[in-house]
């Protein structure tokens, strides 16, 4: 199959290419209309050509790839010793697995016909990517979070990533297939309303929208959710703790009276174990701090000059290579503690590896040359508010291989979701407000005027979209049971407990 069958089917039966780019085709004249007028008629146009309805159908190919193959086909690229501790974090849970499977649901994904109405997508748009972060103004929003696999391309991608781990986490809570049909048809009429509401807004005044935390409890308190709002509250108290003075009192230590990060191999290792092991134990320390220095500098030339002002008053101490998440783990993930005025005034980055998105096989590559650029144009373009401190950087790692990054804080009051101890009410909630966050992102940066257009007033769109969902969830299983069966039949090795 060429790799853009899906667009190819949709987007330029329209006159559209994969990202809107607009060909001679079949579209009647619209020259006297207004471009609202022409999107909301692009939006319906593409209803006859990939039917709301088409959306509820999952069904694998005879020739269907072995899931764990596609799952396992990175592994060459990751750090070899940390890649069983991805495939044992897998293993814990469907939807563990689900977290850690992007690339797989990319590829299926990519059989069908699309809508050809493309956004700017998260790429990986699960339950778990959601959460709690500071606006630089130091107020809490909810937003997506995640936006490693960040790419332009067909709406629906994300939306149904977002409602089959909705299914699949609404069955490890108990809930029956009607109960989780439900839950994953509720976010995605929320997603299609608040498209709605979003289409009706001026360009500045979407822009300016964003998900304050004040609003939820605001709906909550109408709605006398009194258990889930103390639950929220909970939440929120947490995430205010969660800073990088935290980070400090819980990460380091004085060692022979300098500062340092606390070895906690193989989850925390500094970076002086790091490159002892590839120069077979020879570590020259100030070589070390040279290149620590090389690239936060490299980083440091691409912030706004008031960011590059900050980032300048606070002095690079020690850096530690970090396992994060199921999905990233066996890429290279560092932490840098930096302090400021002092001790009481720490900073840490995160510096993340950023490689191809999962969605490039299927949806062409991005235009950003640099994956770390395209990761946070990405999250620029989708989220309401930043981290005022995100960028990117190329650098030369402990192993002499060229490789591409990008940098936030560590923590700056970041908060999340206990999935697995929802009940099924209370992830029907939190699946609304996910959707309603990530329609926001959608219109940010698509045409929310087709997109809603073709979402239309009924509920079609959310009954086909609910189904699919189940469907996936039921093919997730499946998959789940081949990782466990390639791990028993000792073809993966996966360690759990880390």
């Amino acid at each position: 199959m060429p790799a853009d069958r899906g667009v190819a089917q949709s987007g330029s039966a329209l006159g559209w290419g994969p990202s809107g780019r607009r060909f001679k085709s079949c579209l009647p004249d619209l020259s006297s209309a207004t471009p609202v007028e022409e999107s909301v008629q692009r939006g319906k146009l593409a209803r006859e050509t990939v039917p709301r309805t088409s959306h509820a159908a999952y069904e694998p190919l005879d020739d269907r790839r072995d899931p764990v193959a596609i799952v396992s086909a990175d592994d060459a690229t990751r750090v070899p010793e940390l890649v069983p501790i991805r495939y044992g974090r897998m293993l814990t849970s469907s939807f563990a697995f689900y977290r850690g499977a992007a690339g797989l649901m990319a590829h299926d994904l990519a059989q069908a016909a699309n809508s050809g109405l493309d956004a700017q997508l998260c790429g990986d748009a699960h339950l778990s990517n959601f959460g709690l972060f500071a606006a630089p103004d130091r107020r809490l929003v909810f937003d997506a979070n995640d936006f490693d696999e960040t790419l332009p391309g067909p709406f629906e991608w994300d939306l149904k990533r977002l409602v089959a781990s909705l299914a699949i986490a609404a069955r490890s809570v108990g809930a029956d297939d009607a109960q989780a049909g439900e839950i994953a048809q509720a976010s995605a009429q929320a997603y299609r309303l608040r498209l709605r509401e979003l289409a009706d807004m001026g360009h500045l005044q979407l822009w300016y929208t964003r998900m304050e935390i004040d609003s939820a409890r605001e709906l909550l308190t109408a709605q006398n959710e009194k258990a889930t709002l103390k639950r929220l509250d909970k939440t929120v108290a947490k995430a205010q703790t969660h800073d990088s003075l935290r980070e400090f009192n819980k990460l380091t230590e004085i060692v022979d009276g300098r500062r340092r990060i606390i070895a906690d191999p193989p989850l925390i290792t500094p970076i002086e174990d790091v490159v002892a092991d590839f120069h077979h134990g020879t570590v020259d320390p100030a070589q070390i701090h040279i290149q620590m220095q090389a690239w936060l500098d490299d980083y440091a030339s691409r912030l706004e000059t008031d960011r590059r002002h900050l980032l300048e008053q606070y002095e690079l101490v020690h850096m530690a290579r970090k396992v994060v998440g199921v999905g990233s783990v066996g890429t290279r993930v560092w932490i840098l503690l930096m302090i400021g005025r002092d001790e009481t005034d720490p900073l840490f980055l995160q510096v993340k590896e950023a490689g191809r998105s999962v969605l490039e096989p299927y949806l062409g590559r991005s235009e950003f040359e640099f994956p770390g650029q395209r990761v946070i144009a990405g999250q620029r373009l989708m989220q309401a508010a930043t981290d005022v401190l995100i960028g990117w950087l190329n650098a030369v790692g402990a192993d002499d291989v060229p490789r591409h990054f990008y940098v936030r804080q560590l923590k700056d009051w970041k908060g999340s979701a206990k999935i697995e101890t929802m009940s099924p009410q209370l992830l029907k909630m939190y699946g609304e407000l996910c959707a309603r966050a990530l329609a926001r992102g959608h219109a940010r940066s698509g045409d929310r005027f087709a997109i809603s257009a073709y979402l239309g007033k009924s509920d079609k769109f959310d009954v086909a979209i609910s189904q699919f969902a189940i469907h996936y969830a039921e093919q997730n299983e499946r998959d789940y049971a081949r990782l466990m069966q390639a791990v028993d039949d000792g073809l993966i090795e996966g360690r759990s407990g880390l």
